[in-house]
């Protein structure tokens, strides 16, 4: 399968520099996996498509302001570094540019509160690095670091929080999970009136979600790791809904591939994981029904998650209407809901 069958030609205009004034006032497309309806709608309507009973399942992580700005020690070079992972205490992967200026043993200063020394080099712009500094990390990150928006973002973000879900709790993320930016407190509270079930799990985006894929076959493409965190509580919920025939609709890419990594043996389990699933056309999707998505890069593993979810025709085909609609496209864009039989 060829990555650029996933290609199109997005106006520049369309690609979404800053939030809407109100979060829920995005448009909404509406696919129908049935009938292969389109229907326009405004995401403030999204609880029309609901039923009493469905299972709604969103990614409760928090962005870290992970984007770093320092020096090389050595040189007095500028170099930037993005957070993705702690994989120990005070030790982080990392993305960093240029990478080529950053061996073992460098350093990287960061005003006097934070030294940030390289233990590892990894392919892809990846370093390890030791963090030294005194005090609370998050609080010197708060101090430091800025939110890691997409290099096709160029506008300043006034408001942080616009890079949060009103629902952000486990800090942890290198990335936004875009999906859930349209929800408003007072929209959750009428989904939960209508009889939905609101569960939340936890995957912190790195690498995985965002990295291009670079290769000319689809097959060839190497996904990261994330980390993601499923309670007992919400697993055993997850479980009744499975038992009993309910519809689980996935928020966002990094959801579904929470609950498509973490069903085995026909059950969820409790716990800490991480997940390299790369689900893309031919992926055949074991519990989640129905996906609420925003509108992904050409040539990403999201458009590619995405096209497995209906099918790559209609996705497509879906863009183009999009493009032609003027729909806002990427994390501060507007919104896709694909509806669908029961996969159960």
């Amino acid at each position: 399968m060829k990555v650029s069958d996933f290609d199109f030609n997005l106006p520049k205009e369309l690609i979404a520099q800053s939030p809407l004034e109100k979060r829920d006032n995005s448009k909404l497309m509406v696919l129908n996996q049935v009938d292969n309806s389109l229907v326009h709608d405004n995401f403030y309507n999204i609880v029309n498509y609901f039923n009493r009973g469905d299972v709604l399942v969103l990614n409760e992580t928090k962005v870290l302001p992970a984007r770093l700005f320092g020096k090389k020690a050595q040189t007095m070079a500028n170099i930037e570094i993005l957070l993705l992972k702690e994989i120990d205490k005070d030790v982080w992967e990392t993305l960093v540019k240029p990478a080529r200026k950053i061996k073992v043993g460098d350093q990287v200063l960061f005003d006097n509160l934070l030294t940030a020394t390289c233990l590892e080099v990894k392919d892809e712009g990846l370093r390890v690095f030791k963090m030294d500094y005194q005090g609370i990390f998050i609080e010197i990150l708060d101090q430091l670091g800025s939110m890691p928006l997409p290099p096709y973002i160029t506008e300043k973000l006034e408001e942080k929080n616009r890079y949060q879900t009103v629902y952000a709790n486990k800090l942890g993320s290198a990335a936004a999970p875009t999906a859930g930016l349209h929800f408003t407190k007072e929209l959750l509270e009428a989904i939960k009136n209508k009889g939905v079930e609101i569960l939340y799990v936890t995957l912190h985006v790195g690498l995985g979600t965002f990295r291009p894929v670079n290769t000319d076959l689809v097959e060839e493409h190497h996904m990261h790791s994330e980390d993601y965190f499923i309670s007992s509580d919400v697993a055993s919920r997850l479980n009744d809904a499975v038992n009993n025939n309910k519809r689980i609709i996935a928020v966002g890419t990094t959801s579904i591939r929470v609950l498509e990594s973490n069903f085995n043996d026909n059950k969820f389990n409790y716990g800490n994981f991480s997940t390299n699933i790369f689900i893309y056309p031919g992926y055949k999707f074991k519990v989640v029904d129905e996906l609420i998505t925003n509108f992904h890069l050409p040539k990403s593993s999201l458009i590619m998650l995405v096209s497995a979810f209906y099918n790559k025709e209609s996705i497509m085909n879906a863009y183009i209407e999009a493009i032609n609609k003027k729909y806002r496209f990427f994390s501060f864009g507007d919104s896709m809901y694909i509806k669908g039989a029961k996969r159960r």
